[in-house]
C-alpha cells in the first residue's frame, strides 16, 4: 500500500509505526514542515513543505487558533496537490490533525482512507476549565462558546475521518459519542527493552556531581515546567521536602516555554515565578541540592529515570505524559496525582502511590514515606514495570495493535468530503 503520514513535527507519534509499515513493504511517505530537504529515514520518504501565510493582526481571539490551522491546512493542501501532480495517490493517510494540516487532504485524494490520531477534544466542563482554582477563567460565561470554536478543527475532521486512534481511554472519552464509535484506544508504546532499570546507572549533573542509585534522588519531569503538569504544586512542596530529607537531591527536567494552558505573565516564565515564590524559604545549602537540567538528550533522560529513588508525576485531567510510563518501565517508585488520566495506569499501593493534586503536604508525606521504605519502593517499581510490559510494551502489544488498526482502516469505505 501507499501510505502518507502527516505530522507537523514528524515523526512524532509515528516514530515506530511509520518505519514498521515501511519494513513490511509498504511505500511510506511523510509530509512535514520540519525538514528543509527531502530525506529518507528508516525507509520513510520525507517530503518537506513550507507553511505559508501569517496570522491576521487584530483578529477575534476565538478565531486566531483556527486561523493558524487553516494556514497549515492550506499549505499542506498545496503540497499534496504537488504530489498528486507527480502521480502520487495514497491508499491511506495517517495524520495527527491537532494543528490542522490534514483539513483538506480528502479534497485532493477523496478515495484515500483517513486515519486520525485523536489526542484530545476540548471540553467546557468544570473538570477541564475549572480544575485548578488558582487559575480561574477570565471569561467563564463564554468558555463553552470559545471551546466550541476551538473544536472546529476536530469537528471538520470528524466529517472525513474513516478511523481514529487514541492513546488512552481518558483521551478517547473526551470525544463525542459519534467520534468514539470510530476510535480505537491504543497507546504509542514504551520500548521496555530500552527503558530498563540499571543498578549501575549514573547521571552527571552540570556542577560535576555524579548521581547513582546509592543517592537519594527525587525526580520531576515536564516537557515544559508549567501548572498543567503540577510544577507549582511540586515547587511549593520543596521547602518542606528539602527540610525533611537533608540528603535528597531534587532533579527536574523541563523547558521554560508553555506546552499547555495559559502563558506566564509577560516577560516571565512559570519556572522562575515559582522559584521566586519559594526561594526565600529555602536556605542556600538546601537550594544547592535542587538541579534544573532543562531539556536533555534521551540517554540522559533515561539515566535520570534509572537513578531515581522516587519519581513525582502530577497533571491536570489532560493528555497522559509518555514520561510516566517510561518511569514505570524503569521501575521507578511513583507518587502521582489522583487525576483521571493517571488512574488509568496507577493503582494505589499496587504499582505506585497517589495523592490529591493540590495537597502538597500529603505529597511530601507520601514521598518521605517511600524514601524510608526500600521494600515498598522495590515492590511498587517491579509492579510498575510488569504493568507497562504487559499493557504498553511497544514490540509485543502496542505496535502490533497499531498495525492491526491500519489493516482495518485499509478495508473501510472512505468518507467523501462534504460540500
Amino acid at each position: 500500500m501507499r501510505i502518507l503520514c502527516i505530522h507537523q513535527n514528524f515523526p512524532g507519534q509515528y516514530k515506530h509505526l511509520a518505519p514498521a509499515l515501511a519494513k513490511l513493504g509498504h511505500h511510506v511517505v511523510a509530509l512535514t514542515p520540519k525538514v528543509d530537504k527531502p530525506v529518507t529515514w528508516n525507509g520513510v520518504h520525507i517530503v518537506p513543505y513550507k507553511v505559508q501565510g501569517a496570522s491576521t493582526k487584530g483578529i477575534h481571539p476565538w478565531l486566531a487558533d483556527f486561523e493558524t490551522k487553516i494556514l497549515r491546512g492550506q499549505s499542506c493542501f498545496a503540497a499534496a496537490r504537488q504530489l498528486k501532480a507527480k502521480g502520487y495517490a495514497p491508499d491511506i493517510i495517517l495524520a495527527h490533525h491537532g494543528w490542522g494540516e490534514s483539513l483538506f487532504l480528502k479534497d485532493v485524494w477523496p478515495e484515500a482512507k483517513l486515519g486520525l490520531y485523536c489526542e484530545l477534544y476540548h471540553r467546557a466542563t468544570q473538570e477541564f476549565v475549572g480544575f485548578d482554582p488558582e487559575f480561574p477563567s477570565r471569561t467563564p460565561e463564554t468558555d463553552a462558546l470559545r471551546l466550541r470554536l476551538k473544536n472546529l478543527n476536530n469537528r471538520l475532521h470528524e466529517e472525513v475521518m474513516d478511523a481514529g486512534i487514541s492513546p488512552t481511554q481518558f483521551q478517547a472519552s473526551t470525544f463525542p459519542d459519534h467520534h468514539q464509535d470510530r476510535i480505537t484506544v491504543c497507546h504509542d508504546g514504551v520500548n521496555t527493552e530500552v527503558v530498563v532499570p540499571r543498578e549501575d546507572a549514573e547521571l552527571a549533573l552540570d556542577n560535576g556531581t555524579v548521581l547513582t542509585r546509592k543517592d537519594e534522588v527525587i525526580t520531576f519531569i515536564n516537557r515544559n515546567l508549567e501548572p498543567y503538569r503540577g510544577y507549582h504544586i511540586f515547587m511549593r512542596a520543596l521547602p518542606d521536602l528539602l527540610k525533611r530529607r537533608p540528603n535528597a537531591q531534587i532533579v527536574m527536567l523541563g523547558g521554560d516555554e508553555v506546552s499547555y494552558g495559559a502563558r506566564a505573565p509577560e516577560g516571565k516564565t512559570w519556572k522562575q515565578i515559582y522559584i521566586d515564590e519559594v526561594r526565600g524559604r529555602i536556605p542556600d545549602e538546601d537550594w544547592a541540592r535542587v538541579h534544573y537540567l532543562g531539556r536533555v538528550p534521551y540517554d540522559r533522560f533515561l539515566a535520570l529515570m534509572q537513578v531515581s529513588r522516587v519519581h513525582v508525576y502530577l497533571t491536570y485531567p489532560f493528555v497522559l505524559s509518555w514520561s510516566l510510563l517510561e518511569a514505570m518501565s524503569a521501575e521507578c517508585a511513583i507518587v502521582a496525582s489522583d487525576t483521571a488520566p493517571v488512574k488509568e495506569v496507577i493503582t494505589e499501593d499496587e504499582n505506585g502511590r497517589m495523592v490529591n493534586f493540590f495537597d502538597r503536604a500529603a505529597l511530601v508525606e507520601k514521598v518521605c514515606d517511600l524514601l524510608e521504605d526500600e521494600a515498598a519502593r522495590k515492590r511498587l517499581g517491579r509492579n510498575a514495570r510488569a504493568f507497562v510490559t504487559q499493557n504498553y510494551d511497544l514490540r509485543t502489544v502496542c505496535l502490533p495493535q497499531q498495525l492491526e488498526w491500519v489493516g482495518r482502516l485499509a478495508q473501510t469505505t472512505p468518507r467523501l468530503p462534504m460540500e
